[in-house]
């Protein structure tokens, strides 16, 4: 089950955390996997890590709120069955403490970097036949949480233009759908707390993981096989759906 055989992958933030991850699981289970990143060595890692395990691979270096540059990656690809809207950035800040460079810095990469991956792969999507699309949300589109401002608004949109699209290309054989994880250990949050309270790094990290009901962080490949499962053909009945994997953040927090 699961199985991705003769399918064509391209994920986005593919060299590191979730879309790592995604790129890995999309590649043991039979994809091709085009791993999309700004930085070009992180994304030729990953590849070098699926190349090594029998897997087919390959390099796409691309800055997401390009729309020109996004447009050349995926018709320089051709086939595309799957997408994941994996690229993202974070921020912390109210709405009377986020610059207007920072909301914009989000927004270019949260919000407009989904829709320029749109705008390029539906199209070959029709063209092929079908699609899935796998829109990578956040727990902030659907809670308030503190200091999250910009962020918290561009999962917003991202869970606003999955419906969008799902409705849009039922008839075109286009899934799409998205996910809403809770706090996962990449090493964005590794960064983080080293940058924010360096020397007090564990202290937090146990703060943070303790938010959540369950008592810990998600890891990269526990997010990674609900994505696979939803652009699985076994999820062929589902589509225009968000999923919150989050440790019972949203339910259980009282």
């Amino acid at each position: 089950m699961f199985r991705l055989d003769d399918k064509v992958a391209l994920v986005t933030g593919g060299g590191s955390g979730i879309g790592k991850a995604v790129a890995l699981t999309f590649a043991q289970q039979g994809a091709l996997v085009q791993v999309l990143d700004v930085n070009q060595e992180q994304a030729q890692a990953t590849v070098e890590e699926i190349q090594n395990s029998g897997g087919t691979a390959y390099t796409q270096t691309c800055d997401v709120t390009n729309q020109q540059q996004v447009v050349e990656v995926f018709r320089s690809i051709g086939k595309l069955d799957i997408l994941v809207n994996s690229a993202g950035v974070s921020h912390i800040g109210k709405a009377d403490t986020t610059s207007e460079q920072d909301f914009d810095c989000v927004f270019q990469v949260n919000v407009k970097g989904v829709y320029n991956c749109l705008y390029a792969a539906i199209p070959i999507m029709k063209e092929n036949g079908g699609g899935v699309i796998l829109n990578m949300g956040s727990i902030a589109a659907l809670v308030g949480l503190p200091d999250r401002f910009a962020y918290s608004l561009s999962k917003g949109a991202v869970y606003a233009m999955t419906l969008s699209v799902a409705k849009d290309y039922l008839q075109d054989n286009i899934r799409c759908n998205s996910i809403s994880p809770a706090r996962v250990h990449t090493p964005f949050v590794d960064g983080f707390l080293a940058k924010n309270y360096p020397g007090q790094e564990d202290e937090m990290f146990a703060k943070l993981s303790k938010t959540q009901p369950i008592g810990r962080m998600g890891k990269p490949d526990e997010i990674s096989k609900l994505i696979l499962y939803l652009c699985s053909d076994e999820a062929s009945f589902i589509t225009g759906n968000d999923y919150p994997i989050d440790g019972g953040f949203i339910k259980l927090n009282n």
